[in-house]
């Protein structure tokens, strides 16, 4: 059942990324990865849903996106690049995307990131997260979303890998993460490997960690 909720809060979290609060419907609950459908509750925008994955946890009393704005398409993330506290969006039920299983690598390309933070969020506040690694593939250093929680929760298993411009502060790789770089970064392909970003860097990087030997029944990934 679809549910009509208030914006509370907007930030930027980067040059094109913004994070949402909303309000929570009574009795709604989700687990960390989970995802549903939104669309804008305004005229000619109701019946264009798109999928978001909840950054918020389920014991918050608010719901909470990280969207990647394209100004430069005339659509949904356009149209709540221009939203504000008081407008209203409307959400379907939670559904499933990326479980968490057991500690492993999480491989994430740009905005793929969103399905992670409220795993690794949950992770940190329970006192679970040892045992777990992001490797963030961002274009430049001002795409990173939210680097400084993930270095305060991850600390030095947090690594960034910048692809298009030379950086002083994070490792840099001319174009893409390759095979010799996660070999250099995976001590071991038993665990898990979770990874989400556009489609080309999920099928590179599900090609590398098979051709690494990581087990297929431990390659968790989102589209």
């Amino acid at each position: 059942m679809p549910h009509t909720v208030t914006i509370q809060d907007i930030e930027n979290v980067t040059h094109d990324v913004k994070q949402i609060r909303f309000e929570k419907p009574e009795g709604y609950s989700f687990t960390p990865g989970q995802a549903t459908e939104v669309s804008i509750d305004k005229d000619g925008w109701r019946d264009k849903k798109r999928p978001f994955t909840f950054t918020s946890l389920n014991s918050d009393d608010y719901l909470e996106f990280v969207i990647k704005i394209y100004p430069e398409h005339d659509g949904v993330t356009k149209q709540i690049g221009k939203l504000k506290a008081g407008d209203k969006l409307i959400v379907d039920e939670p559904w499933g995307t990326i479980e968490y299983k057991k500690p492993g690598v999480f491989l994430a390309g740009g905005a793929g990131v969103t399905p992670f933070i409220a795993i690794l969020r949950d992770l940190y506040k329970n006192g679970k997260v040892n045992g777990n690694s992001l490797i963030f593939s961002n274009k430049t250093d001002k795409d990173i979303i939210l680097k400084d929680e993930f270095e305060e929760i991850l600390g030095d298993q947090f690594i960034n890998v910048i692809t298009d411009e030379p950086t002083d502060d994070h490792i840099f790789l001319d174009g893409h993460i390759d095979k010799e770089f996660l070999e250099s970064k995976i001590e071991d392909v038993e665990q898990a490997f979770y990874v989400c970003g556009p489609q080309p860097f999920n099928e590179a990087m599900m090609k590398h960690l098979k051709e690494l030997g990581a087990n297929p029944d431990a390659l968790v990934f989102e589209e």
